[in-house]
């Protein structure tokens, strides 16, 4: 058994949900604790529930909660050396005495997991991604990247799920109220991926055994569930796959998703 879902996903928090037979872990605690307890709450599980907290990079849209969480209760959490840095620069409370550090692009177990960060293009110390490995079924999260390289696709090939960042659409962050230097940022290649950059990869995935698909990190200000998901199939119609060839959904901001399984 291999389950994943977002527990909230968007610019202003993300955090998302892993689980197996034996092993419960969170990727990103970017909302409150509470908000965290009470997405749990809904999937019957508790925060004591939780084997490991795993951080992508050190955006307070992915790490608001993570000293609350560990420290209240007992998580450990996993990093990289960079990104932790980063952390404790601006949260000096946070203490190493829960911390485990991994390598991007080297694999450590979990359990009954086997997990492979690997790094994201984005304006982060050293932001990563991650693929999750349960026996022969993996599942890949990417989130916060302003491109997406042949190295990244590697990473995502095979996946039988993957939550891709769908952050923008270019005509709607042309005509926002943002400032033009935030705009150059999002668009930039160490921003976040337009709806049609992620249509594109997930057309490059369906060959290598892609199922589902999940939406995530949508900007509220630039985006919109509806056009991301209809630009993602016009992408994939572009492309001469149907409608049917991969299961698409949209993470919710606010709530969590529907729990997916992987069979």
């Amino acid at each position: 058994m291999l389950k994943c879902c977002s527990l909230y996903s968007g610019s202003s928090g993300n955090s998302f949900f892993i689980q197996t037979e034996n092993t419960k872990i969170l990727i990103d605690a970017g909302v409150s604790c509470k908000r965290i307890e009470v997405a749990l709450d809904s999937f019957g599980i508790t925060p004591y529930d939780i084997d490991a907290l795993l951080i992508t990079h050190e955006h307070i849209d992915h790490t608001k909660s993570i000293g609350t969480l560990s420290s209240k209760f007992n998580i450990p959490i996993f990093s990289n050396l960079e990104t932790w840095n980063a952390l404790t620069s601006t949260l000096p409370k946070l203490s190493t005495a829960n911390v485990n550090f991994f390598t991007n692009n080297q694999p450590f177990e979990l359990n009954d997991l086997k997990i492979l960060p690997f790094s994201t293009p984005h304006d982060a110390a050293n932001p990563c991604g991650f693929n999750i490995f349960k026996d022969k079924k993996k599942i890949s999260i990417a989130t916060d990247l302003g491109h997406v390289s042949a190295d990244i696709l590697k990473s995502l090939r095979n996946s039988s799920l993957v939550m891709l960042e769908s952050n923008y659409d270019a005509n709607v962050l042309q005509y926002s109220s943002y400032p033009y230097l935030l705009k150059q940022r999002i668009c930039g290649p160490k921003g976040h991926l337009e709806n049609c950059a992620t249509g594109q990869a997930i057309a490059h995935l369906i060959g290598s055994g892609l199922e589902q698909a999940l939406l995530i990190h949508l900007s509220k200000e630039n985006n919109f569930p509806e056009l991301a998901l209809k630009t993602v199939t016009e992408e994939l119609q572009r492309q001469k796959f149907s409608a049917s060839s991969v299961s698409l959904n949209v993470a919710p901001r606010s709530s969590p998703s529907k729990l997916f399984e992987i069979i």
